[in-house]
């Protein structure tokens, strides 16, 4: 059977293709998932993908993974980066390998972005690569979990 992880995108993300495309890109959350599940496939992993604007259900979404024993979790938490305790003490409940990632490159832009409360619960963070950076996050925790790559 096929490990599970579950990339969980946050506010705003639901809006991807048409905000601020010249921050954020063309690409839509379809894309992002689309992406997600072609290289999460390669590794020999399932993805389940969630997007919710509201922070109790990313936390909901997070101790789900927890429970139901998903392999790790790739997270954008979108504007909660820089506000959610909450977010971050359901990473740290949970116990799984989590990749934070954000399409941008935050610290290319306002000073209160350049904070996040999930970077020093996860394993790595990315920003800046577009949304490319989520097939980065799903390659670098299938090394970490010693995933067999089928090319």
């Amino acid at each position: 059977m096929a490990k599970t992880l579950y990339v969980i995108n946050g506010p705003n993300l639901n809006l991807l293709g048409t905000r601020e495309p010249e921050t954020y890109g063309r690409a839509t959350l379809t894309d992002v998932e689309t992406l997600c599940r072609k290289t999460a496939e390669r590794h020999g992993f399932t993805v389940e993908c969630r997007q919710s604007n509201r922070e109790g259900e990313l936390i909901d979404w997070i101790q789900e993974a927890g429970a139901k024993g998903a392999a790790g979790i790739v997270i954008n938490p979108g504007g909660y980066t820089h506000t959610s305790i909450a977010i971050r003490d359901a990473i740290l409940g949970v116990g799984l390998p989590v990749i934070e990632v954000h399409v941008s490159n935050v610290f290319a832009r306002e000073d209160f972005r350049h904070h996040s409360y999930i970077a020093p619960v996860a394993k790595a963070s990315l920003c800046g690569f577009g949304i490319g950076g989520y097939a980065f996050a799903i390659d670098g925790l299938a090394a970490m979990l010693g995933a067999k790559t089928n090319s």
